[in-house]
């Protein structure tokens, strides 16, 4: 499904549910992808998020269980709390330079981040924290140079509490 020209936000649970969508082309007209908006779509493989992207809401693609890999544009400066939450399928994830923060449980049970081959790369591997602080602040520095190692952390249980945030 390809999302038309001039839209300018996927307003929360838009196509929460759709289960037979199995791929979205978002414009570039978008800037916001909101709250639960393509959560619980069963079938979705594929999506394309466009450099105008701003913010993925909350639980944006929560339980998109076919869903195998995303890329983060440069244009996210934040990852909502259970942003891909339980995507069990999603192994391969690259973030953006201009993520600056991302929500605790944003990646969490995804079952795929604990296979041998996957990973996420942080195009920007400047100072990242893990902290359990809501505002940001404090935690322990972590090293973002290991893909396979960023995947087990985002996705690990033992790390469900944390926010992760960079800093410039």
């Amino acid at each position: 499904m390809t999302i038309g020209n001039g839209v300018t936000t996927i307003g929360g649970s838009a196509f929460s549910g759709c289960s037979s969508l199995t791929s979205v082309t978002i414009p570039d007209s978008v800037n916001t992808i909101g709250e639960w908006a393509f959560s619980h779509c069963s079938s979705l493989t594929s999506v394309v998020i466009p450099d105008s992207v701003t913010s993925i809401g909350e639980g944006a693609f929560n339980n998109c269980s076919k869903l195998t890999s995303v890329t983060i544009p440069n244009s996210v400066t934040s990852i909502g709390r259970n942003a891909f939450y339980h995507c069990s399928r999603l192994g391969t994830v690259t973030i953006g330079s201009g993520v600056t923060k991302i929500d605790k449980f944003a990646f969490w049970a995804c079952a795929a981040f604990s296979q041998y081959n996957s990973s996420v790369t942080f195009k920007d591997t400047s100072t990242w924290y893990r902290t359990s602080s809501s505002d940001y602040t404090g935690g322990t520095v972590v090293d973002v140079t290991d893909t396979h190692k960023n995947a087990n952390n985002l996705s690990d249980s033992n790390n469900d509490s944390y926010y992760w945030y960079k800093t410039e």
